[in-house]
């Protein structure tokens, strides 16, 4: 059994990553990281609360608060008191917000069309329809940050 197998895998996610923010802080979003985009994502279109956030991430209402709050710090999201409970603050994604998950998404999709000009499209499209054969089908999955610690 070769243990290289996951580290390639780490290696190869490592290197798109570390691509795409090098990208996006030449595009006007320096401050972005990585775990930024998992917090993005599970904020989602309808907005969260720092407690639903910390379930969805995997980690604490505190390490959850204290990451909305360096986000709400740099511009990439916002409190707004929730208008069906008042005593409740939603966190909401701003324009900002939007603007740096829809770059990432046009860079990963570069990034794509790279590595199949590279591997070649067919070889691509079979390592991704092997590694849906071999990972869980909910692609989503948010807690990362959470399984990380």
């Amino acid at each position: 059994m070769s243990s290289e197998l996951p580290l390639r895998f780490l290696l190869a996610f490592r290197t798109m990553i570390d691509e795409l923010h090098a990208e996006l802080a030449q595009q006007g979003h320096p401050d972005m990281r990585p775990m930024h985009g998992f917090v993005l994502q599970a904020i989602g279109p309808q907005g969260t609360t720092a407690v639903e956030l910390g379930r969805t991430l995997g980690v604490s209402k505190q390490a959850a608060g204290k990451t909305v709050e360096a986000l709400e710090q740099i511009g990439y999201v916002e409190r707004a008191v929730d208008p069906a409970d008042t005593r409740r603050k939603i966190v909401k994604v701003t324009d900002r917000g939007y603007d740096a998950l829809i770059r990432s998404g046009e860079i990963l999709r570069r990034q794509h069309r790279r590595w199949a000009e590279t591997l070649g499209a067919d070889r691509l499209a079979a390592l991704e329809s092997d590694l849906r054969k071999m990972t869980p089908e909910n692609v989503w999955k948010l807690d990362a940050p959470g399984w990380f610690n």
